[in-house]
């Protein structure tokens, strides 16, 4: 298929229409005072939404050229939804300013490489003065959690409370989820749980396509503090799994070869549903959080001071738990099966760990494992009138809840 190609200022403006066109629509929603925009959707009813990155993901420009532009600039709205969850639309409003200014200086003549290092040191220091600025909101001030939350919220004051309410009972540590209810009641539940920093180890894995995520109900628990590679070793448990229908989550120090192969082709095939995440933590550190989560949901962890190998793992060894999300970067475990005294007990060795430590790093760390297990997870649940309202809602308990956790 042949290429098209533009040149020079022709390029340029088609680039500069395109980032026009796309900073339009998200920046209409910019700031508590801003415009909701309705989507149309190809299915279901029209959403709608005050969420800048959700409103850039939309927008599909018919000139090529154009749309380019438009690309760069839903790519500047995608970074920042990821790294901070809030203020894609500042981000929008900005990129198009610089492209804006840019374009009059090379216009006017001036050098493409100046330029550019010119607005990597204006980015420097405007970044490094907003950071000495900026201060650390405490999470027991719940009077300014509600106010950014409200903020962040369009303005909703009861938006505001949930959060503010569900940050003062979990903690700074603490795991907040948000999901849509089947009422017309809004509610904060606060459950046991726990979240940590690994992510599936295959995109085949994932179950919602649209937040790229794998949610297990109910799902069996496996813990192991070693590599597994060997299909033939795990073969035994994934046939004793499969008879359940109940799915699998494996968590171990790495999943890879002809055993990461098995799990995904048996998934893809709808043999057996099942996940494969590393374990949080490095060493001796990893052995510990393996044995804070095997307390939680349950399970025995097999270990090589265990006399039990892989193959030889029964029903009876693994753990369990009400829910697991799991997306490329987090897992979370939401009320997991383990005994409460088990639970306890862990809690009491790590803050005697805590007491006897003289490492300002190794209390720091231990203090990291007893907020993920006494924490808990706040679970909000959105009611509304209508699917429109709902999704809407849910969408602004999201943006409040990464604003607010920034803040901290």
């Amino acid at each position: 298929m042949a290429k098209q190609m533009a040149f020079d200022v022709e390029a340029r403006d088609h680039l500069r229409n395109g980032v026009a066109k796309i900073a339009r629509a998200v920046g209409s929603t910019l700031g508590p005072k801003g415009r909701n925009a309705i989507l149309d959707k190809s299915w279901g009813g029209p959403t709608i939404t005050k969420d800048g990155v959700t409103v850039a993901d939309e927008v599909e420009l018919e000139n090529a050229y154009e749309n380019m532009g438009a690309q760069l600039i839903r790519e500047a709205a995608t970074r920042t939804n990821k790294d901070a969850g809030d203020g894609t639309t500042t981000a929008t409003v900005l990129a198009k300013a610089l492209c804006d200014e840019g374009m009059k200086l090379l216009a006017a003549g001036a050098r493409g490489d100046g330029l550019l290092r010119g607005m990597k040191l204006a980015v420097e220091t405007v970044t490094a003065d907003v950071a000495k600025r900026a201060r650390k909101i405490n999470v027991n001030d719940k009077k300014q959690l509600e106010q950014i939350a409200t903020i962040s919220a369009n303005g909703d004051t009861s938006i505001g409370k949930m959060l503010g309410d569900a940050l003062a009972r979990v903690g700074a540590d603490g795991v907040i989820t948000v999901e849509e209810g089947k009422s017309l009641e809004t509610t904060v539940t606060v459950v046991e749980g726990m979240q940590f920093d690994r992510g599936y180890l295959s995109s085949h894995f994932v179950t919602n396509v649209d937040k790229l995520e794998v949610v297990f109900e109910k799902p069996l628990i496996l813990l192991h503090q070693d590599k597994i590679s060997s299909a033939k070793a795990l073969v035994p448990l994934l046939e004793q799994v499969s008879r359940t229908g109940r799915p699998l989550l494996i968590i171990a120090e790495d999943v890879e070869g002809e055993a990461l192969a098995t799990l995904v082709v048996n998934k893809l095939r709808g043999i057996l549903t099942a996940c494969a995440v590393k374990a949080p933590g490095y060493g001796d550190r990893r052995k510990a959080m393996l044995q804070d989560l095997a307390a939680m949901t349950g399970a025995t962890l097999i270990a090589p001071d265990v006399d039990l190998e892989l193959e030889n793992v029964t029903l009876k060894q693994l753990g369990s738990a009400r829910k697991i999300v799991i997306t490329a970067e987090n897992t979370t475990v939401v009320q997991g099966a383990g005994k409460a005294s088990d639970v306890s007990a862990r809690v009491k060795l790590i803050r005697h760990e805590i007491e006897a430590s003289t490492s300002d790093y190794d209390k720091e760390k231990l203090q990291e494992r007893l907020a993920k297990l006494a924490g808990g997870i706040a679970e909000i649940r959105v009611g509304a009138a209508t699917e429109t309202e709902l999704k809407e809602r849910k969408a602004r308990f999201e943006d409040s809840h990464h604003a607010t956790r920034a803040a901290l």
